[in-house]
């Protein structure tokens, strides 16, 4: 038996009666309803229980078609809480009207104490032309007082005037109890909430506890929100220093949240209002709002929504909002309960961002170190860049990472691809359009694309191409100047959150020290090389004077003393003798200008290349030479000419220290290095610091890119093994 039920049967039809006998009927009618409210309220039942039974108790026993419970709120609207009717009317309860106007309600709002309308007919306003709406031409009310102030108010309404006499008094007997139920009720919803608040942060923080992703303390805080408030949804943002909004976490009691990851503009959202006032805020109505997340509430068949800020650190960091799909505003103190509720969220979002900051600082650091290794240990630009996109796709969680350098004509190159083929590394495509790429070269800034599809551009269409949807871009600057730029991506529709441009800029820093060090490294070796090359160049020019000066003149001379020593007639045996021995010392001196200028540079290598230089070298050694050469054809001159010393030093230290009895030599060619190695079987102890002729082939062998190690242990010989880069001319 329901309450209803109950006192259907205190209810009676009016009858003709004495004036007294109605006095006393109507008094224990008016005793019963007390009694039954009081019940209710003494048993501690929901408020809203208590005022629909207060509504039909006091519509039973004053015998009119309409009573109504109503709510003052704080933004000078007011809340219909409960209703009774015999007939239709638009006073539904959750509806908020204005408070304009001469309405009972507005009347007792602004003096605290009863009043009575008879007639709605000319009034102005919303409640007024609510009343003739529902035929209610005549209404009286009393205020309801909780703890000293004037909370809302009791009326009932006719549509015959007038009202019974004292029908406010009569009615504030029963505002009396119904301000007892409100402050119980109140009292135990406050204890209520104030538990479940409790229970929704520490479910939270026990997913913070167990270092949970970020990701799904987002969406944990979401979901309590909106259950704590039993609204329809709830959303969490977070505010970006580009002035857009991240959205981080979305429920819905449907499911069919789908925006978690994705940017927005502020424009037409509660959290764009937020972001201006640093106030909590509402919109009551999505379909009054521009922009695209305002669409997007209205796609998703949302009609207001109340937010607060979310404050961490002392900066707002953004905003949690709950969300309704119904036509009537969310009550007026959700922005005061909300905004309680997300400075306690606050400290469980600081906590997992923390936690989340700690691992991801550790995962950034380590990349961060094994690419600050490979740049101190002088790893080529190639392998730094290829390392830098491997390492940026799975430190910053996204599927593709792509390196171009600018070029001069308006062009640039790929330099490093992760996860996606922009063509092979050193492919060119032309810098236009609006792709990451041309927006970053225009700007000389970090810059984002929310939707690949609106791109233009040959580069775009490569994103595009491969199925990339989003996209971030960061610029390398290497000593002040835009050398290229850094991008990730990725073919999911929803984007990667935390700071990606930032994190991003710390690869790219390093990226700009490797590529500072690798040019630095390039003028330094071209620099070399260019000496090495005026050395041979001035070597070249030497031999060849000698040859064709003083050698040739020596040569003249000697043939004209063996002629001279010829035509001497026989009695002159004694000048004969002396011009043979002048001719034997001329020979000499050209024998040892001869062997001064092959070692000053060796003629033979430039007309017939390594092969026979060496033959030759090996012939002319005193110790007996194994040689093995695999290296056919010829190699460019700088290769052969440094080659060519390694095994002449090697030869001569072996002759003159190592007293070795054989010397092995091994030259062999691949398709981008020449290796050489001799090793002697010698007393072995050759340091390279107690000469220069070693100290100078290991200059001459890193000026063209390449390494020389000498092993040389005591009485086990010598080796020596030289690797030099083969590059095309």
């Amino acid at each position: 038996m329901g309450y209803g039920d109950r006192v259907a049967g205190s209810t009676r039809v009016p009858e003709q009666r004495s004036t007294e006998q109605d006095e006393r009927e109507w008094l224990a009618e008016q005793q019963a309803a007390l009694r039954r409210v009081a019940t209710l309220v003494a048993s501690g039942a929901p408020s809203a229980e208590v005022f629909s039974a207060v509504a039909q108790e006091v519509a039973e026993v004053m015998h009119l078609p309409m009573v109504g419970v109503y709510r003052y709120d704080s933004d000078g609207l007011m809340t219909v809480i409960a209703t009774w009717s015999d007939r239709p009317h638009v006073f539904q309860p959750g509806t908020r009207w204005p408070l304009g106007g001469r309405s009972m309600v507005a009347q007792v709002q602004r003096t605290g104490r009863p009043a009575r309308v008879e007639d709605y007919a000319d009034l102005p306003g919303a409640l007024a032309a609510g009343a003739r709406e529902s035929s209610l031409n005549a209404s009286a009310g009393a205020p309801i007082i909780v703890n000293g102030s004037v909370w809302g108010a009791m009326g009932m309404s006719s549509p015959d005037a007038p009202l019974p006499d004292h029908a406010e008094d009569r009615l504030a007997e029963f505002t009396a109890l119904v301000a007892t139920a409100i402050a119980n009720a109140e009292s135990r919803e406050k204890l209520t909430r104030l538990a479940d608040e409790q229970a929704a942060l520490l479910r939270v923080a026990t997913l913070v506890a167990r270092h949970a992703p970020p990701a799904d303390v987002f969406q944990a805080v979401c979901a309590e929100v909106a259950q704590l408030f039993a609204t329809e949804g709830a959303v969490l943002t977070r505010y970006e220093l580009d002035g857009t909004i991240t959205v981080l976490g979305g429920w819905t009691r449907a499911g069919d949240y789908k925006h978690v990851g994705q940017r927005f503009a502020g424009e037409g959202t509660v959290s764009g209002l937020i972001s201006e006032t640093h106030q909590p805020g509402r919109i009551d109505r999505y379909e009054e709002m521009t922009g695209s997340a305002a669409a997007a509430a209205l796609e998703m068949g949302w009609s207001s929504s109340v937010g607060a800020p979310i404050t961490v650190e002392g900066r707002v960091w953004g905003a949690v909002a709950v969300i309704s799909k119904n036509e009537w505003p969310l009550p007026a103190d959700t922005e005061q309960r909300l905004a309680k509720f997300s400075a306690l969220v606050a400290t469980a979002i600081d906590n997992a961002e923390s936690h989340e900051k700690l691992t991801r600082l550790a995962d950034e650091q380590a990349a961060l170190r094994r690419v600050a290794t490979l740049v101190a240990e002088g790893a080529s630009p190639d392998d730094v860049f290829a390392a830098v996109g491997d390492e940026v796709a799975r430190a910053l969680g996204v599927p593709i990472a792509v390196m171009l350098r600018y070029d001069p004509d308006g062009m640039a190159t790929v330099l490093a691809t992760s996860g996606a083929q922009y063509g092979p590394v050193g492919g060119r495509h032309p810098v236009d359009g609006t792709s990451l790429a041309a927006i970053v070269r225009e700007t000389g800034r970090a810059a984002r694309w929310d939707d690949y599809s609106k791109a233009v551009g040959a580069i775009a269409e490569l994103a595009r191409a491969n199925g990339i949807r989003w996209g971030i871009g960061v610029p390398i600057v290497v000593e002040g100047a835009l050398w290229g730029v850094i991008a990730v991506g990725s073919d999911a529709p929803t984007q990667v959150v935390g700071q990606i441009e930032t994190r991003l800029a710390e690869f790219t820093q390093l990226l700009a020290t490797a590529i500072a060090n690798a040019e630095t490294r390039a003028e330094l070796e071209a620099s070399r090389a260019r000496i090495v090359a005026t050395a041979d160049a001035t070597r070249r020019r030497i031999e060849r004077d000698l040859h064709d000066g003083a050698q040739q003149q020596l040569v003249s001379l000697a043939l004209e003393l063996r002629a001279a020593q010829a035509a001497a007639p026989p009695e002159l045996g004694r000048h004969r003798a002396k011009l043979a021995h002048v001719v034997e010392g001329l020979t000499g001196v050209l024998d040892e200008l001869r062997e001064i200028a092959l070692g000053i540079h060796p003629a033979g290598l430039a007309e017939g290349g390594l092969r026979p230089a060496v033959k030759m070298l090996a012939r002319r050694s005193p110790i007996p030479v194994e040689l093995e050469f695999r290296a056919p054809g010829r190699l460019p001159e700088p290769v052969e000419v440094a080659g060519y010393y390694v095994i002449a030093e090697a030869l001569t230290n072996a002759a003159k220290h190592a007293r070795a009895s054989v010397v092995r030599v091994a030259v062999e060619r691949s398709d981008r290095t020449l290796y050489v190695a001799v090793h002697d079987d010698g007393l072995g102890g050759a340091d390279p610091l107690r000469g220069s002729g070693l100290l100078g082939l290991k200059d001459r062998a890193g000026a063209l890119g390449g390494t020389m190690v000498l092993d040389s242990p005591l009485g086990a010989g010598t080796s020596l093994r030289v690797e030099l880069p083969v590059r095309d001319e």
